[in-house]
């Protein structure tokens, strides 16, 4: 491809070719940015991206808004402007299927695993460049987008496979029947899953693949062990693909879709795999294999073993359960559906209502039921499979036509949200500005026109799906056992007995009571008629629990404080879902059951429309808290009301936790911001009350600096405050001006010990916060409270480095403007000091090992303390402040993950590790959140109960608990090894 060639007003030409593309969202800035690169470029290829432009306006559009809205795909054009031509000008069918056969042939002849790694990277990028524009600006629809999506994956995936094979034939490890094809006849079988499986894959998507291998049929040389031969190759196709170099990655691989992936290596033998299917296999199992596809290795075999696997999959009956199981599976994956409005911002569009999920899960079901006796509902593709769902009339013309215009326009969205970062999102901006500046990125005029759009298709599916499922509900409400016998039926007793109950007859009698109208907001037939067809829906939840019994028995307690039990039921009637929240909460978090049945009034704040929406800023939550405490009469019912309010928001907080509406990282800054309000009013209010009683010091300053969880903002249900309380005043006069007057130090400390018993002090509903205070100078030896100089003097010449490390999340929660700024200046000034990146990091990792020593760090659920857990994320993002604010003072912040982000926008920690440490946060916080909410002790898996167990799958996004344990230990793996390679590389 000639520089002369690009943008030829021809139909073979990508420039000239495109139909639609965005609209720029702040249009100076764009066209300055996008300007400034050319600037930058030789003559001849600034003046050939000019033309290709000035032949084809919309690709001028196209390129400045990427420059605007897409740092991921903006890199690929400034980093090769060779490449960024050639794209420009080709034929993208054409060059799609030239970098498909160039790879395959170059990848033959590659000298060593990293000449392999760049083939593959930079063909990766070239494709990554060529298929967004193409999407962008209209030239291939959605599904040819996945489909070369899903082909450069394939390709990737076979030409690893082979590489590594034939590596393996030079060794003489293997005898293969075709040097040339060394994987035909190898006994290896890689199925790709998911997306991938399909030919449906997403623009920044992992690939799902299982490895498999067959012990009788292989071409190993006799003495080659097969399972740790095919682990190895396993393990090195997903280096080759997803190790970080140079030239970035290709693909993202995860092997955990296998059978029963903690306890199993990376490749299992078919043997071991048909086994596990026949005897536990579980229904999304089956679901999954629908999917998948022989993508690469010995292509014969892995036909053979989808032909074996195929019973499990598809019953020769009409397999209802399965919808159950299903519908099962969906409610642990979304969102609690509180309300019929479906929001937009932070909106999950695979897994939210009316989500990508939801319409894969439509045809998946339907496939699963059927399949078994009807073979053409056997199709990967899930348009296909509406297709065919829709000709054997198992749903109507309009409800596939509906769908597919959903998952086509959603499949769009997702892909420009994920060209943004090359990130694997699917969530929507949180702020509206955000989503102006992301629909304007896909084309529309603003962010209200892209909302109409996106609100229509999310009601659409959700419709449908919710239709699918009446069904079931109805089956499950008719149940033919009468609860009143209590137990004396023995079939009330079998029934709860199989469901997990230890103590069915205690059950069964609890059952009767409510029934026969013990309790006052049960008395009216028609309540308890409504009670009795919802019981079948409450028990199997309540069965999930930890301790079922248990949570029954304060499920039982709820209900003896309800006064209004017809509008209660009538509610849970309208919302089903909400059944199975009020179950997570009693069986899964005792201590928010334990809130739910002392103040029954709690159930207000579920059914409050703003309980699925954004959560509230710090402004919302600081009027809601003077609201409440408005009428207060009295210092003790102002405590209460402090504490209610509290606890009520924590209750409501945690319950968004459970009902997966927020995000862990979400939920931490809204923990923090209501006991930061709670603070700034005690605070005030101790301070105002002692001043009564004592007067005041002249030019008297006091402020709370929040540490440790509460000072980054990522506090969970279960954290103590870590505070240090600073002072100041005129030194020439210390003495108060009250009719009890106390002199400087003695006033201060005085008025901290009741600032402290505010919190602490119990009263009619309980504790408001544990307080700690040993991150103040000198520890527990020094004093409750610190003036301002001498906390200064005490960081530069005696703090230990810890302590500066514990400083990086020092945040002043309450104070007076002037003084939180002379207070965040001493702050600031000790973190920006120079240091001795060695002295520091031997520092760090003496204090980690003192807390393995101290605490342990072997138990992987551990998450704060397990050897590549919380802390050594912490650590290392608190080392790269400490040895580079000097230099980079835009590295601090308090928050870790921000910390993260800047460090690898400042170059001060390399793209891979920052690739591995920040899901490896995210991960960390969402389950931290869920144990720490649900638990009081330390998490055993072997006796937790299937609801928690669910939770956590669900808040990592993978099918089940065994998929979370095998993550979970690759995560503290890979975060252990870049702890060391930072802290010990210095």
């Amino acid at each position: 491809m000639t520089l002369s060639a690009v943008g030829r007003a021809d139909d073979q030409s990508l420039a000239a070719r495109f139909v639609t593309g965005p609209r720029l969202f702040a249009p100076e800035e764009a066209r300055q940015r996008f300007a400034g690169w050319l600037e930058d470029l030789p003559a001849v290829q600034r003046a050939a991206i000019e033309d290709a432009c000035g032949k084809s306006p919309r690709a001028l559009v196209i390129l400045q808004s990427i420059a605007e809205a897409s740092p991921y795909l903006f890199d690929l054009i400034r980093n090769d402007a060779e490449r960024t031509l050639r794209v420009l000008g080709s034929d993208p069918d054409r060059r799609i299927a030239e970098l498909i056969e160039g790879i395959r042939a170059d990848m033959a002849k590659a000298a060593d695993d990293a000449a392999a790694m760049q083939l593959l990277r930079r063909m990766k990028a070239e494709a990554a460049l060529l298929i967004a524009l193409c999407d962008i600006g209209g030239v291939w629809p959605v599904m040819r987008v996945t489909a070369a999506l899903t082909d450069v994956a394939v390709t990737a995936t076979q030409c690893s496979v082979r590489y590594l094979l034939a590596q393996e034939a030079a060794r003489s490890r293997i005898v293969p029947t075709d040097r040339k094809a060394p994987e035909v006849g190898s006994g290896l079988i890689v199925l790709a899953m998911g997306k991938m499986g399909a030919g449906e894959l997403n623009y920044s998507s992992d690939i799902d693949l299982i490895v498999f291998y067959d012990i009788e049929a292989n071409s190993l040389k006799a003495d080659i062990e097969p399972q740790p031969f095919f682990v190895r190759i396993a393990q090195g196709m997903s280096r080759l693909m997803q190790q970080r170099t140079a030239d970035g990655y290709v693909f993202r691989v995860d092997l955990r879709l296998r059978p029963d992936p903690a306890s199993t290596p990376a490749a299992v033998s078919t043997a071991s795999a048909l086994g596990y299917y026949e005897r536990e296999g579980r229904t999304w199992e089956r679901a999954a294999m629908i999917k998948a596809y022989p993508c690469a290795g010995d292509q014969k075999a892995g036909e053979l073993l989808l032909g074996e696997i195929a019973p499990f999959v598809w019953r020769r009956y009409l397999d209802f359960a399965a919808l159950a199981d299903v519908h099962d599976m969906k409610r642990q994956m979304h969102a609690y559906k509180g309300h019929a409005e479906i929001a937009v911002e932070g909106h999950n569009l695979k897994q939210g209502r009316g989500g990508i999920r939801e319409i894969e899960f439509f045809a998946q079901t339907q496939q699963l039921i059927a399949g078994g006796r009807h073979p053409e509902l056997r199709t990967r593709r899930t348009l296909e499979a509406l297709d065919r769902l829709a000709e054997g009339n198992w749903i109507t013309a309009d409800a596939r036509d509906e769908l597919t215009q959903a998952y086509e326009f959603l499949r769009t969205v997702e892909h420009r949200l994920q060209m943004v970062a090359d990130e694997q999102t699917h969530t929507l901006p949180e702020e509206k500005e955000a989503v102006e500046r992301f629909a304007r990125f896909l084309g529309f005029a603003d962010r209200d026109a892209f909302a109409e759009v996106l609100l229509a298709h999310l009601r659409c599916v959700q419709a449908h799906y919710s239709k699918l499922f009446e069904d079931e509900r109805a089956a499950s409400a008719a149940s033919t056992l009468d609860f009143r016998r209590g137990a004396d039926d023995p079939r009330v007793l079998e029934h709860i007995a199989s469901l997990g109950f230890k103590q069915p007859a205690a059950v069964a009698e609890t059952l009767k009571r409510w029934l026969e109208g013990d309790y006052r907001g049960l008395r009216s037939e028609p309540t308890r008629e409504a009670l009795q067809s919802l019981l079948p829906l409450l028990l199997g939840n309540l069965a999930r629990a930890e301790n079922p019994d248990g949570a029954l028995v304060q499920f039982d307690d709820f209900l003896q404080d309800v006064q209004r039990g017809a509008t209660l039921l009538t509610l849970l009637h309208q919302n089903p879902d909400l059944v199975s929240l009020i179950a997570s909460i009693m069986g899964a978090a005792p201590r928010l059951g334990d809130m739910l049945a002392q103040q029954p009034r709690l159930m207000d704040g579920l059914v409050d429309p703003r309980f699925f929406g954004a959560m509230p800023r710090r402004e919302e939550i600081s009027q809601r808290l003077k609201v409440a405490l408005a009428d207060a009469d009295s210092y003790e019912e102002f405590l209460d009301r402090l504490r209610l309010f509290g606890q009520e928001s924590l209750f409501l907080i945690g319950s968004r936790i459970l009902s997966g509406t927020v995000s862990a990282q979400l939920a931490g800054i809204a923990f923090a911001d209501v006991a930061e309000g709670i603070v700034s009013t005690i605070h005030a209010l101790v301070t105002d009350q002692f001043a009564q009683q004592h007067g005041k010091i002249k030019d008297q300053e006091t402020a709370v600096i929040g540490m440790g969880r509460l000072g980054s903002r990522e506090m969970t249900a279960s954290s103590d405050l870590d505070l240090i309380f600073i002072y100041d005043f005129d030194h020439d006069n210390p003495d108060s001006d009250g009719a009890r007057p106390l002199q400087g130090g003695q006033y201060f400390a005085r008025l901290t010990q009741r600032l402290i018993s505010a919190f602490t002090t119990r009263t009619n509903h309980g504790v408001l916060y544990d307080v700690d205070m040993r991150l103040r100078p000198s520890g527990r030896s020094g004093p409750v409270a610190t003036r301002i100089d001498a906390f200064a003097q005490y960081q530069d010449f005696e703090a230990w480095t810890w302590e500066h490390m514990a400083l990086t999340r020092a945040r002043v929660v309450s104070a007076s403007p002037a003084f939180r700024e002379k207070i965040e200046t001493v702050i600031r000034g000790v973190l920006t000091r120079p240091r001795e990146k060695r002295i520091i990091a031997n520092d760090v990792l003496e204090m980690r090992q003192a807390i393995a020593q101290e605490k342990g760090d072997a138990d992987i659920w551990d998450i704060k303390h397990a050897a590549g857990g919380l802390i050594d994320i912490e650590f290392a993002a608190q080392y790269l402040q400490l040895v580079h604010a000097s230099e980079q003072p835009s590295i601090l912040d308090t928050s870790t993950m921000n910390v993260l982000d800047a460090a690898a926008r400042l170059g001060v920690l390399q793209q891979e590790d920052a690739d591995v440490l920040r899901p490896a946060m995210r991960l960390y916080q969402d389950l931290s959140q869920i144990l720490r909410l649900c638990l009081n002790e330390r998490f055993k898996p072997d006796s937790a109960g299937a609801d928690l167990l669910r939770l956590l799958a669900r808040a990592a996004d993978v099918p089940d608990f065994s998929a979370l344990e095998a993550r979970l230990k690759e995560t503290e793996a890979e975060v252990r090894r870049v702890f060391l390679k930072i802290l010990e590389g210095a």
